[in-house]
């Protein structure tokens, strides 16, 4: 065998582990008893630690120095073996176990204190948390940014300067919309109790919609939606509220996005570097895209309300307008993954400020709810009531994802070109969907974006199914067209 075969071979067994990893944390979100938190920290830390030495095996750094690529596929594993082994051999054995083992532990306290809205039982974990990724970051970086450091483990190629300059672009026309938006009459919201069965009945009827493979994975119910897995084993998740289906309804279309972006990579990258999404920003473009652009499209929401009335009967909205209008609704809100689509990048782009703050060590841990509540009052102008919908709402921090929240609006930016390009591409798209037929959309995405996995760097697969580089200007038109339509602006 070639150095090259013998490198994707030893490959292949630690993309495997690396699932296995994955499922551990599939299972301790969805099925696995509380009291068991202490021993799944001991096995997130094993498998932390059997990868880790895996990534940095001497024979992997003999078998880059001796393999040729034959061709584009060759060349892009060897790109991305190299990075991991380079990152991989930058941070201490000890130190990615620790991390593994903390926050797997520190997942468990946050989701009791965001219970019981008890901050200061999760602010020591926290502290811990940041303090470890801050010393990978300084291994990683040497000398460099620590941020860019952390933000490279999500959007390759990416720099907090950069993200920066364009959530500034972002803001201004974002806060300008928002403010002309809530000064009009609000459209009317859905009232009454919605039988969870029926939720979950419909949720899975979505799912097969936007063309999840059930045959290849399952969904089940999580405090925080979620997808996990690649190639021929991708689950997800979804949550549920009497109250509101549409949280259910659009988390499943969302993570169905995800879900089918792994599901539908080339089969022969199949545990390899190539066989998962190339990025979380790039991943994101397609949860979006799934979820915005076509699932509250006007013509999807028509075909939609039909299905409701079909599952609850009447619900009090008088036609296929105010649905449109109702599925929009631009509302005052604590939560980000509850946030219409106007708003939502106002919440990703204070939480990139903060986390990059605490990175840098401009803002202790311990001063974050203080900041986190000023940021969202001068913001979004209310108070919050309580941390459970303030500081304490999101998983990703106690899960030690510094870094990760930027990738959201930047998924949102490239989901603003990618809907530019599909229009223009797919002329029957509204027809479509307005008889619930997304099939022709997603095909367009399977074929542009999601077979590729991991071949192209993330700006290059954006730029090589839209025809242009990726930019804000898309996304800023999409939403002034589409909010300024539906409140008269």
């Amino acid at each position: 065998m070639s150095a090259y075969e013998d490198l994707m071979a030893f490959q292949r067994q630690t993309e495997a582990l690396s699932q296995v990893a994955g499922r551990l944390g599939w299972d301790q979100e969805t099925m696995m008893a509380e009291g068991s938190a202490p021993q799944r920290a001991e096995e997130h830390a094993a498998m932390a630690s059997v990868l880790h030495a895996r990534r940095v095996d001497p024979r992997v750094g003999d078998w880059l120095a001796q393999a040729e690529a034959s061709d584009d596929v060759a060349a892009a594993n060897l790109r991305h073996i190299q990075r991991s082994y380079e990152r991989t051999a930058k941070v201490p054995a000890k130190l990615a176990e620790e991390i593994a083992k903390t926050t797997s532990l520190a997942h468990r306290i946050w989701a009791k204190a965001r219970a019981e809205n008890d901050v200061a039982a999760y602010l020591p974990v926290l502290e811990k948390v940041v303090k470890l990724r801050q010393e990978e970051a300084a291994a990683l970086a040497q000398g460099g940014d620590l941020y860019d450091a952390l933000l490279n483990d999500y959007e390759q190629g990416a720099t907090g300067a950069e993200v920066e300059a364009m959530f500034g672009a972002l803001r201004p026309r974002l806060v300008a919309l928002r403010g002309a938006v809530l000064d009009q009459p609000k459209s009317k919201g859905l009232s009454g109790a919605f039988d969870e069965a029926a939720q979950l009945a419909l949720s899975t009827k979505l799912a097969l919609t936007f063309g999840y493979d059930m045959t290849k994975g399952r969904i089940d119910k999580a405090v925080h939606p979620f997808s996990s897995g690649s190639g021929i084993d991708v689950r997800i998740t979804t949550r549920t509220n009497p109250a509101d289906p549409f949280n259910c309804f659009y988390s499943t279309i969302h993570e169905v996005g995800h879900a089918c972006y792994e599901q539908n990579i080339n089969d022969a990258y199949l545990l390899t570097p190539l066989g998962s999404g190339v990025s979380m920003g790039v991943h994101e473009s397609q949860s979006r895209i799934y979820e915005n652009q076509i699932g509250r499209s006007r013509a999807f929401t028509g075909w939609l309300y039909g299905q409701m009335r079909d599952a609850f009967g009447d619900f009090g909205i008088a036609d296929e307008d105010a649905f449109y209008a109702c599925v929009n609704r631009v509302n005052d809100g604590f939560i980000r993954t509850e946030a219409d689509e106007l708003q939502y990048n106002l919440h990703v782009l204070m939480r990139f400020d903060l986390e990059r703050a605490l990175i840098s060590g401009d803002l202790a841990v311990q001063d974050l709810e203080a900041a986190w509540n000023d940021r969202f009052k001068a913001d979004f102008g209310f108070a919050v009531d309580k941390p459970s919908n303030g500081v304490l709402q999101d998983v990703h921090w106690s899960e030690g994802l510094m870094g990760y929240f930027p990738t959201y609006t930047l998924g949102n930016v490239f989901a603003g070109c990618l809907n530019e390009a599909m229009r223009a591409a797919v002329p029957t798209l509204d027809a479509d969907l307005a008889r619930g037929d997304t099939s022709k959309a997603t095909a367009w995405l399977r074929e542009n974006v999601q077979t590729h996995g991991g071949l192209f760097e993330p700006k290059d697969v954006i730029a090589r199914a839209c025809g242009f580089a990726p930019s804000e200007g898309p996304l800023l038109t999409y939403l002034e067209a589409k909010f300024g339509g539906i409140y008269g602006l």
